[in-house]
């Protein structure tokens, strides 16, 4: 079920976004690099964010958000809840368009966060969600 705070479902007519994707694998089973892909397939430019790599598949990974070269169309998420925590303050300043929050990320603290910030967020899955044409 696709929960929603604020109204963030948009229609694949929209012009391709520009997506960080944070907590981005190398490890080819991992969901976060499946979403890359399929991201890129779909036509999105993609910004894997994970300190841990320098380098997913021939792809720059940003060790932070702050140090993204341009303002995030959506984020989505793919660090467990219960380490979501030092990532809060940065999400907000990064002001992204909306966050999707995969299976396993949803945070309470970082859901009221961006309801005080006023920045769309959604419970869903982005695979199911591209593969949908409802990302």
């Amino acid at each position: 079920m696709l929960k929603t705070g604020k109204n963030t479902l948009r229609s694949n007519n929209v012009a391709k976004e520009k997506v960080a994707v944070l907590g981005a694998s190398p490890k080819s089973e991992r969901y976060s690099n499946k979403a890359i892909k399929a991201l890129e397939a779909n036509g999105h430019e993609v910004y894997p964010v994970n300190p841990a790599y320098e380098d997913i598949d021939g792809r720059r990974v940003y060790d932070s958000l702050s140090a993204l070269p341009e303002k995030i169309d959506t984020l989505t998420l793919y660090v467990a809840a219960d380490k979501i925590g030092p990532y809060v303050e940065e999400i907000i300043k990064l002001e992204p368009g909306r966050i999707i929050m995969n299976p396993g990320t949803e945070s309470r603290e970082l859901m009221e966060a961006l309801d005080s910030a006023g920045i769309a967020h959604t419970e869903a899955c982005t695979l199911v969600m591209l593969s949908t044409k409802q990302f």
